[in-house]
C-alpha cells in the first residue's frame, strides 16, 4: 500500500516511516496539515496515520473535512491523547482505528494489515488461490504446501493485486501505489517484480492484459 504519515514528532515519525517501509509499503510522510492536504491532491494513499496534534491544526477537523468530502481512505489515529472520550470523538468522526502512544511498532503493523483486510473486503487474514495458501496477517506462502519466499516489494504488489482479483490495473497505477515520491523507479522496475511473482507463484497467476494492465486471477 501507499501510505501517508501525517506526525510532526521526528523521532517518533522516523521510527514509523521507517517500520512501514520495512512492512514493504511505500511512504510520503508530513509534518503538517496543509502538506498533507497538497499530497492527497496529487497522489492517491491507501491509508493515512493521522497524528491529532500538528503545529497548523489539530487532526479532528481535518479528518472531519476528508470524509465531508467523501475521502473515504482509511485513517488510523496515532496520538498520546488516551482519553475515551478523545477515543469517541475519534472513530465519531471517521477514524477506522485509533493507536495511543506510546505504542508498539508491531502492533502498528498488525493494525495497519487488519484495516486494510477490511477494506478489501476479506477480512479473514488466510485466503486460498489455486495452489497457494495465503496467510496476510503473518505475510506466509506456501505453493502446493512449499514455503514461498517473497521480498517485501513483491508482497507490497502481490497484496495490492489480490485487494481486487479480476480487476485490471494499468501499470501507472500500479507504481502510483507502490512508490514514494522520493523513489526513484526505472521505466521496467515494476515488470521486473511482476516477473520475479511469476517464477515464485506460477505463470498464469498474473495475467498481462496488452496495452492495459496487469490483473491477479480470480480465486
Amino acid at each position: 500500500m501507499r501510505i501517508l504519515i501525517v506526525e510532526d514528532d521526528a523521532v517518533l515519525g522516523a521510527a514509523v516511516r521507517d517500520q512501514v517501509a520495512a512492512d514493504g509499503h511505500s511512504v510520503d510522510w508530513v509534518m503538517r496539515l496543509d502538506l498533507a492536504t497538497e499530497a492527497l491532491a496529487v497522489a492517491a494513499f491507501d491509508l493515512i496515520l493521522l497524528d491529532l496534534m500538528l503545529p497548523d491544526g489539530r487532526g479532528i477537523p481535518f479528518l472531519k473535512t476528508l470524509r465531508a468530502r467523501r475521502v473515504a481512505t482509511p485513517v488510523i489515529i496515532l496520538t498520546a491523547l488516551d482519553q475515551v472520550s478523545d477515543r469517541i470523538d475519534g472513530l465519531n468522526a471517521g477514524a477506522d482505528d485509533y493507536l495511543v502512544k506510546p505504542f508498539d511498532l508491531a502492533e502498528l503493523t498488525a493494525r495497519i494489515g487488519s484495516v486494510a483486510r477490511r477494506y478489501a473486503g476479506n477480512p479473514n487474514p488466510v485466503i486460498s488461490l489455486g495452489e497457494l495458501t495465503i496467510d496476510l496477517a503473518a505475510r506466509e506462502m506456501r505453493r502446493a504446501g512449499k514455503a514461498v519466499a517473497l521480498t517485501a516489494r513483491e508482497w507490497a504488489l502481490f497484496e495490492l493485486l489480490l485487494s481486487r482479483p479480476g480487476q485490471i490495473f494499468p501499470k501507472r497505477d500500479l507504481e502510483d501505489r507502490l512508490y514514494s515520491f522520493d523513489d526513484e523507479i526505472g521505466s521496467n522496475t515494476l515488470e521486473v517484480h511482476i516477473s520475479r511473482l511469476r517464477k515464485k507463484l506460477g505463470a498464469s497467476v498474473i495475467e498481462t492484459e496488452r496495452g492495459l494492465g496487469y490483473r491477479l486471477v480470480r480465486p
